[in-house]
């Protein structure tokens, strides 16, 4: 598989880095020289110096014979004019399109072939549905979720003293009130696929395996409740927090119902604040947002969440564009008895150390892009795959089809590659615990957990 990407900026560099673990050749254009250069000495791959939008460019980096062509530049109509020049030039690569502008995205480019565009993928949309998935969970940790299984991944910190700290993983059942498996532990600056014999440590974090309808019961075993998100802060009226504040106000809306009109109104004004530092902006969410109460301030100034605005408040999401001030606003304002906490980080590496200090959900708007795109470049026999620490741990789901070379072959002899594993395994509708002796059937709809490099492996093992 060939893939070109169009800008060297966080995005198509994490996007190359895990490509390139997987052995797939990526081409990376970049205008910038210097910014060129710098790929061009920490990733191996080809780095073309020029425009995306320059025919000779593209013809420089081999997009006749790519698979996939991914326009990831800073600027929507590059990336958009990008993709009809390799259209119109270039037939065979699928194009997929980084859009930022609301605008573009809600005329659905790719549903109408637009520039010959296949895939839109939208940073701020992709962070906001992060959040929001978290938010309908609880805000009780990251939420990884898969399109045609009950089963989720979420993550939780081992605490000082707490029901984790120094146990077994092959005690943990002892521990925990329903089926849970540990996949993965974030240690440090280091993960590990653990085995029976590894003990939890102060600090770690572990990605839970679990029925989404038993977790409630896990976090609670684990100190942690759930509780019932009503009265939520949303901190930063930008794009991302904006559709946050949409879609909650639209879910508490169809809950409350329009029976009692100007109850419900003064209910739900209660039950969304939104603050935000530009008047300008903070009009417009007046406008926008009748339900929700805009409140014109910098949360940076002292003084602010002592205000009577935020006494009480379940929830407080940071979406602000500075990842530090996210994180800071999130730690304070559970100092000051809000029950739960989300902040936004542009660069991945701060989300296990969000995790740690405190925050409830760190959600990277980075690897929920990454992850994305990824889905739809490894489309076919995968349904879904999420990417953990940093993109060093895969999570993919797939479905065996009749024609695998997986069918009839016991797990122990699939040939897996070390450190992956089977974590769940469903068979007509019903959830199977995987062990080394159980033959894989066509249709049975898998999880697996793997190291990024080994991501083509995986789909070698159940393709044809």
């Amino acid at each position: 598989m060939k893939v070109v990407i169009v800008g060297a900026g966080a995005v198509g560099t994490q996007l190359a880095r895990q490509l390139i673990s997987e052995k797939r050749d990526v081409v990376l254009i970049e205008k910038d020289p210097e910014v060129a250069r710098q790929a061009s000495n920490s990733l191996d791959c080809m780095v073309v110096t020029g425009e995306g939008t320059s025919y000779d460019i593209l013809k420089q980096a081999g997009l006749a014979n790519a698979d996939f062509f991914v326009a990831a530049a800073d600027a929507d109509e590059v990336n958009m004019i990008a993709c009809g020049i390799v259209s119109a030039e270039f037939p065979r690569p699928a194009k997929i399109a980084r859009v930022h502008s609301l605008d573009y995205h809600s005329i659905r480019l790719a549903e109408k072939r637009f520039l010959g565009i296949d895939f839109v993928v939208n940073p701020e949309i992709e962070a906001a549905r992060a959040i929001l998935r978290a938010v309908r969970s609880g805000a009780m940790s990251d939420v990884i979720s898969f399109e045609q299984s009950r089963i989720q991944i979420r993550s939780a910190v081992v605490e000082k003293n707490g029901v984790l700290e120094g146990l077994l993983l092959q005690d943990l059942s002892h521990s925990m009130p329903r089926p849970v498996l540990v996949a993965v532990i974030i240690r440090g600056n280091r993960y590990l696929v653990p085995s029976g014999n590894t003990r939890i440590e102060t600090g770690d974090i572990l990605y839970l395996v679990a029925r989404e309808e038993d977790f409630n019961e896990i976090f609670r075993a684990l100190g942690k409740s759930p509780l019932d998100l009503r009265r939520v802060v949303i901190v930063g009226g930008g794009t991302i927090g904006r559709n946050v504040a949409k879609r909650l106000i639209e879910r508490s809306r169809r809950a409350s119902g329009e029976q009692d009109a100007s109850r419900s109104r003064s209910s739900e004004k209660r039950l969304v604040k939104i603050v935000e530092r530009d008047y300008r902006r903070c009009k417009e969410l007046a406008e926008e947002f009748p339900r929700a109460l805009v409140i014109n301030s910098d949360v940076s100034a002292e003084g602010v969440f002592e205000e009577q605005h935020f006494v009480n408040s379940d929830l407080v999401i940071a979406a602000t564009d500075n990842q530090e001030l996210n994180i800071v606003t999130g730690l304070y304002a559970k100092s000051l008895g809000v029950k739960r906490s989300v902040a936004l980080v542009n660069r991945a590496g701060y989300a296990p150390i969000a995790a740690q200090l405190g925050i409830d959900v760190p959600v990277s708007k980075k690897n929920a892009m990454v992850t994305t795109i990824l889905r739809f470049i490894r489309s076919g026999i995968v349904q879904s795959v999420h990417t953990i620490s940093d993109g060093q741990i895969e999570a993919t789901e797939l479905t065996v089809e009749e024609t695998s070379r997986a069918v009839g072959v016991v797990i122990r002899d699939l040939g897996l590659p070390r450190d992956s594993l089977i974590v769940s395994m469903e068979r007509e509708g019903v959830g199977i615990v995987p062990r080394g002796d159980d033959v894989i059937r066509a249709s049975d709809h898998l999880i697996l957990i793997s190291k990024k490099e080994h991501a083509s492996r995986i789909q070698e093992i159940f393709e044809d």
